[in-house]
């Protein structure tokens, strides 16, 4: 046997809630006496008292009381209340969006040995890391110490927006780059490191970004890989394009292995001091705060029969990875834990003749590392087919940062005990895997697939390994093994759970007459509704010992439909079925006569393999062109974003990043699961996380002369509690203040709420139930679109007619990687301030004076920066924001309200739903005569935007000439959460509106849908019909020439050409492509502006506008410097340095309007010119008399000082207001997109997508490089990836990263082609520029 005794941590995450009548009673408690008599029981039965945690922390020694931290709490927790590092983010608490990735490295004294991994601090538990040495973005680089080579590429690649996502990435770059040159590659040339292009595609894999569309992290990434072609990196900082040789040294600098100690010599020499405690078995550690850590079987069985647990709650852990599964997460908190994780035989790696067997408590990274050595060792050749395929299959599984530490023992009792949808134990249970089992003194040996039949799992029960066997090939009757996983996810990658897997094993031999027969089969299925994964013995009875004609397979398909019967509630069941088959028939196909399947005919000898082609593993690519201009520099150049080394260092302040004030107390909404009742009784079960709830606030707690107000805009109100009626589920009824935000997430979890229906109407939940009750908001009428021309006439001209045809599109969640949030202090004569994340302080402020009945002046609001809001945190924000300052207000103590994500999803909303019928007739040349529209859009229970969205639809839908366009549009009233506005509102679903009519089209007529498009494009006449005030000049209507443009530098008909002919090639995959024009109409909005420059010359600016990712601070700063430096021939570029961007504070600066709608950048830079130009008018007269006194050039410096000698003021405000011919204007786009569909899966793959926009002269190609980048895939997210369901009640089910896919890396183009175009002069434009 070899032993692995792998490092503390890395040996993780197996977690057991203990049940009744075991380990757990959820309400006693036992007196102290009690509790000492059971200790000093234990103490005799040998026991060591842990007294301290120590770790290291970026370098730094940490210790920690064993007595002071609650066994329950979280490394990030601890980071993010105990440190001065903010760098590491909460963002799901479920090791699902990598926003809280750190290093963790642990240290082998005896063979002086440091290993370094990646890992999800949200779930790592703070006693799991002793020992341990961690490193989080602050600890590669930052201000003081100077900024990491990963920190400054990822700023000169323009790959970080909102910066919220970016020091995850950054640790988990830094970990791969770490492990890749530890590895015995050959020596890469100096700057690189031994990471290859293909391994730095997949480094952040599992890290979510909702802004910048991937694309410039992986060409940061691909920078250190030692087989790039700098040349084929995106735009960067570094070198310009046409630069005729992109040289590393170009690059900032990297040291082979990451130039960072990741384990410090201190914590390495106490380790080796420790070591003979380290070492004793005999004792078992227990801390004062109930965390027990046995170091074998023994030890754990004597705790399990102490008594010691008979009257609490306990939780089972190796490192704690189960507490982010949805559905299975701590429900409450827990008395005491138990850690598994040191006791040996855990953690033993077995090789036999048979097979290999697998410790359970190997994290489920080590296990694939294993696999893999085996799969191509000597001693093994005849399992390298099974563990081959093992090992790739999970690959797939969770994140990288989750494989780390989640156990696949852990995994595999997940599965056992709950309907958990394992890949894992799917794949093991086709290979016909065994397990190893404790029981007391008992130790069994069974199938998987017994296991998996028992009932569930107790404590009595340890599981102790998995046996795979190696499946040899039958020598004496010449079959082969073959062996094939499956799975069909969300995502290819990228923690997605699937809808369905399986694993298909068996031999394949070769009659005499030449005919393949199967044997020896073991096929499972799992995660397709059932309680866990089983064998479709039915199918391998049938199979076993037959030739495989189309009348066997045909009956082994009905066989497995018999069997493959998803629960009652299942998602998309029938779909799990049709994959099901779709798995079985790829696997039968290669040995079946007379049927051609998807994959490569197989020859006996080798297993089936995975087609080759697989689009899925195509590299990246892309091709991002600017056109920089040279007319008003530094505004047009593309240089890195404001500050952006901040975020990838983490020192950027977010709100959550603000130090807690002193007494500060948490908060947590209590929302309501039902859409329309009484709220008659709040109450909380009897639980632990119940002891810890200090009050909780409601409408009754609104100060007399304030109002019940949560929100608002110019259509009215929304009440911030349902009282006393809750109007929809997900509505706030009260807010739970605790002391920390774990306590009060997890006592909200415990509240009952009764409620009653008496006398109240059905709610109304869909759209059709508002027509029936007549449930409208009402649209002004100034806000209402114009109908275009005479629908009847232009039927009657019709040869064509398509009528009353359907098209839906539901809703979509912002997934914001920073989820609402607010700190509010309360301050002296009864003011408050308020630090909140949001796009609207100014309407914040209001709603929040008006809830407490204080004048606005009394009520700051205070927004630095956001991380990331595409609409959400507009009016959606003011909730958390309101409900904080109400509980502060009552309390006289801060309050702190950080959403958890399930909270954030359920609550806030999304993009509106819609429902639409169209009627249409055209020519038979294609030309469009009239269309109709009635169309609803459901709205919600407040009006917020939605009467904008009529108004927006049609924008986005008249980006063609209709002929005659009529349309009736209803904004319904319903009993669901408001839904507000959300990147490009309603010109989306306008926009995909109108591509389904002319797909719609082109179909009927059997014509090229290209075609169609084009002679259904605008004239300019046409043009000024359907937006008269937008139009706007001739010469700026630039669709024709961008659309032309785009088919030509795309290849468009050569490759359509390709995929006629790649189709009829193909029967099982099949290609598509598509195009799609864009008008979007920009109605920028005023906006206060304010410089001031300091007496030692540095400059102070003050926009309106919040940084929400979009690079508004970096314009403000390019346009503050051209501005200035007009005063100057050759400009002042050497002052972008000394510009600093101040925070929206609205008792500072007022009238900061709306931050949204493409336009904030453009109207603050506005703001920002017209302010510098009045400092220069002032300083023009100082300059004047300097150059006359000196002769010479005058420095700024010098021109700053004898401006305050001779009192001139030098801060400015402007409030800028659009021109009458400037308050609305059109932006023009299209894009063509390549995608590849398996037929029998429906899995999709991006193969290419093109796109080209008109920026005018951009006020900085990088920045909007890099917003188009990230709407488009915010966009494939919407018509591709996100599933933002509801239960009946119309309570949001999508309310977690488990169930809600966003896109991530594997899902992008496989190449992404972009360009901004130049289009010249706009004379009514901010510097000729365009939102």
């Amino acid at each position: 046997c070899a032993s692995s005794l792998p490092a503390r941590l890395s040996s993780s995450s197996y977690s057991r809630h203990l049940n009744p009548p075991f380990l757990v009673s959820s309400l006693a408690r036992s007196p102290r006496w009690t509790e000492r008599r059971r200790l000093a029981k234990w103490r005799s039965m040998g026991s060591t008292r842990l007294e301290k945690v120590v770790f290291a922390l970026n370098g730094g020694r940490y210790e920690v009381a064993g007595a002071d931290v609650h066994p329950g709490t979280t490394l990030l927790e601890f980071i993010r209340t105990r440190t001065p590092f903010t760098g590491t983010k909460l963002g799901c608490g479920e090791g699902g969006c990598g926003a809280c990735v750190v290093l963790i490295a642990t240290y082998n004294p005896t063979k002086d040995e440091v290993t370094e991994f990646s890992a999800s601090s949200c779930l790592t538990l703070l006693y799991n890391i002793n020992l341990c040495s961690v490193i989080t973005t602050e600890g590669l680089g930052n201000t003081k110490d100077g900024f990491h080579s990963i920190q400054k590429r990822m700023s000169g690649f323009h790959a970080s927006q909102c910066g919220f996502c970016t020091p995850g990435m950054c640790m988990s770059i830094f970990t791969s780059l770490a492990n890749a040159d530890k590895s015995k590659k050959p020596q890469p040339q100096k700057g690189f490191s031994k990471l290859t292009v293909s391994e730095a595609e997949k480094a952040f894999s599992g890290n979510m970004c909702r802004c910048t569309g991937y694309r410039p992290i992986v060409d940061a990434c691909k920078s250190f890989a030692s087989d790039v072609d700098l040349e084929d990196l995106g735009l960067n900082v570094f070198w310009k394009k046409g630069d005729k040789h992109a040289d590393v040294s170009k690059l900032p600098d990297y040291t082979l292995g990451g130039g960072v100690c990741t384990f410090p010599d201190f914590l390495k020499s106490e380790i080796k001091s420790s070591l003979h405690h380290l070492n004793d078995d005999s004792d078992v550690t227990v801390s004062r705060e109930g965390w027990y850590h046995p170091k074998s079987i023994e030890q754990y069985y004597d705790l399990l029969n102490s008594g010691l647990f008979s009257d609490c709650t306990v939780k089972v852990v190796v490192a704690n990875t189960s507490s982010g599964v949805k559905g299975y997460k701590d429900q409450d908190l827990y008395n005491k834990y138990i850690d598994i994780g040191d006791i040996p035989e855990l953690s033993a790696i077995c090789k036999k003749d048979g097979g290999i067997e697998i410790g359970a408590a190997t994290p489920i990274s080590k296990t694939i590392e294993i696999l893999e050595q085996e799969a191509g060792s000597k001693s093994s050749p005849n399992g390298s087919v099974v563990f081959r395929k093992l090992a790739e299959h999970m690959s797939k599984v969770a994140t990288p940062f989750v494989r780390n530490t989640a156990s696949i023992g852990g995994n595999i009792i997940l599965a056992q005990k709950y309907p958990f949808p394992s890949d894992i134990v799917t794949i093991l249970l086709g290979a016909a895997s065994t397990v190893r089992l404790q029981v007391y003194s008992e130790t069994l040996e069974v199938t998987l697939e017994e296991f998996l039949e028992q009932p569930p799992s107790d404590p009595s029960t340890l599981l102790l390994s998995i046996f795979i066997p190696h499946w040899a090939s039958d020598s004496q009757k010449e079959s082969k093994v073959i062996f094939e996983t499956y799975r069909a996810a969300p995502r290819p990658l990228g923690n997605a759970v699937s809808y369905i897997n399986s694993a298909m094993l068996g031999h394949v031999s070769q009659k005499s007459c030449g005919d393949l027969v199967l044997s020896n089969l073991h096929m499972a299925f799992g995660a397709y509704g059932t309680e866990h994964a089983i064998r479709a013995t039915k199918v391998e009875q049938h199979l076993n010992g037959e030739v495989l004609t189309p009348s066997v397979v045909l009956d082994a398909v009905r066989l497995l439909r018999e069997t493959i019967v998803p629960m009652e509630g299942t998602s998309h069941a029938e779909y799990r079925i049709s994959v099901a088959v779709a798995f079985l028939f790829s696997f039968l196909s290669p040995f079946a006569k007379g049927i051609k399947g998807p994959g490569k005919t197989a020859s006996i000898g080798y297993a089936s393999s995975s087609d080759t082609d697989d689009p899925c593993n195509l590299p990246l690519s892309s091709r991002r062109d600017t056109v920089s201009s040279d007319d008003h520099k530094p505004v047009g150049e593309p240089i890195k974003k404001y500050a952006v080394e901040l975020q990838a260092s983490g020192e950027a302040v977010y709100v959550d990043d603000i130090p807690a004030p002193k007494n500060c107390l948490y908060g947590e909404f209590i929302y309501s699961t039902q859409p329309l009742a009484y709220v008659k009784n709040i109450k909380f079960k009897p639980s632990l996380a119940s002891e810890k709830v200090l009050t909780v606030v409601s409408a009754k707690d609104i100060p007399s002369g304030g109002q019940n107000i949560g929100s608002s805009f110019m259509f009215g109100d929304e009440p911030l509690f349902g009282s006393p009626v809750a109007e929809y589920a997900g509505q706030a009824l009260g807010v739970v203040i605790a002391e920390t935000q774990r306590y009060a997430n997890l006592a909200g979890k415990q509240v009952v709420v009764e409620y009653d229906t008496k006398d109240l109407k059905p709610p109304i939940l869909t759209v059709e139930q508002a027509v029936q009750n007549n449930s409208y908001f009402e649209v002004p009428p100034g806000k209402y679109p114009k109908q275009v021309g005479d629908f009847s006439k232009g039927m009657a001209e019709a040869d064509h007619k398509i009528l009353s045809t359907e098209v839906k599109l539901a809703s979509q969640y912002y997934f914001y990687m920073e989820t609402q949030t607010a700190l509010a202090i309360p301050d002296e004569d009864n003011t408050i301030v308020v630090y909140s994340s949001s796009q609207y302080p100014e309407l914040a402020q209001s709603v929040i004076a008006r809830c407490l009945g204080i004048p606005f002046s009394n009520v700051r609001v205070i927004t630095r920066r956001v991380g990331g809001g595409f609409g959400g945190k507009a009016f959606r924000s003011y909730t958390v924001a309101t409900a904080a300052a109400l509980c502060a207000f009552k309390l006289r103590r801060p309050v702190r309200m950080y959403l958890n994500r399930s909270t954030d999803m359920i609550m806030i909303g999304g993009r509106h739903p819609i429902k639409a019928y169209y009627t249409v007739g055209f020519k038979s040349n294609g030309r469009i005569t009239a269309l109709h529209l009635d169309i609803l859009i459901n709205a919600g229970i407040s009006p917020d935007a939605s009467p904008l969205m009529p108004d927006t639809m049609m924008s986005g839908l008249k980006k063609y000439n209709w002929g005659a366009l009529s349309f009736d549009i209803k904004v319904c009233k319903t009993n669901n959460t408001s839904k507000s506005v959300m990147r490009a509102p309603g010109d989306t679903q306008g926009s995909f509106i109108a591509e389904a009519i002319i797909e719609h089209v082109a179909s009927v007529l059997k014509l090229d849908a290209n075609t169609v498009r084009q002679k259904n494009f605008h004239t300019y006449d046409s043009l000024v019909q359907f937006y008269p005030e937008s139009a706007g000049e001739a010469s700026t209507y630039t669709l024709h020439s961008i659309f032309n443009r785009l088919l030509t530098t795309s290849s468009y008909l050569h490759r359509a050409e390709s995929i006629k002919h790649f189709n009829n090639c193909n029967k099982w995959r099949k290609r598509g492509i598509s195009c799609a024009p864009l008008i979007f109409k920009v109605a920028p909005r005023p906006a206060p502006g304010r410089v001031s420059v300091l007496n030692d010359g540095s400059i102070v600016v003050e926009v309106g506008g919040i940084e929400v990712g979009q690079g508004l601070w970096t314009k403000v700063q390019q346009m503050t410097v051209f501005a200035l430096g007009q005063l100057w021939p050759d400009g002042s570029e050497y002052l972008l340095d000394r510009v600093r961007l101040l925070q929206a504070d609205t008792l500072n600066l007022i009238q900061g309007g709306l931050t949204a709608g493409s336009t904030s950048s453009e109207s603050s830079c506005a703001a920002t010119l017209e302010a510098c130009n009045m400092l220069v008018e002032r300083l023009k007269p100082v300059m004047k008399k300097l150059k006359q006194q000196s002769g010479g050039a005058v420095s700024w410096d010098a021109l700053i000082a004898q401006a305050i000698t001779d009192n001139v003021n030098l801060s400015s405000s402007a409030y800028w207001v659009p021109g009458q011919e400037s308050s609305t204007y059109l932006n023009y786009g299209a894009a063509i997109s390549e995608v590849e569909i398996d037929v029998l899966t429906g899995a999709i793959t991006l193969l290419r997508s093109d796109l080209v926009y008109d920026c005018g002269k951009s006020l900085n190609p990088a920045v909007d490089l890099g917003q188009i980048e990230g709407s488009f895939i915010q966009g494939i997210g919407f018509f591709i990836n996100e599933e933002h369901e509801t239960n009946a009640d119309g309570l949001v089910v999508s309310d977690s990263t488990w169930v809600y896919k966003i896109p991530s890396v594997d899902t992008i183009p496989k190449q992404f082609n972009v360009e901004v175009l130049n289009t010249g002069y706009h004379k009514n434009r901010v510097l000729s520029s365009k939102g």
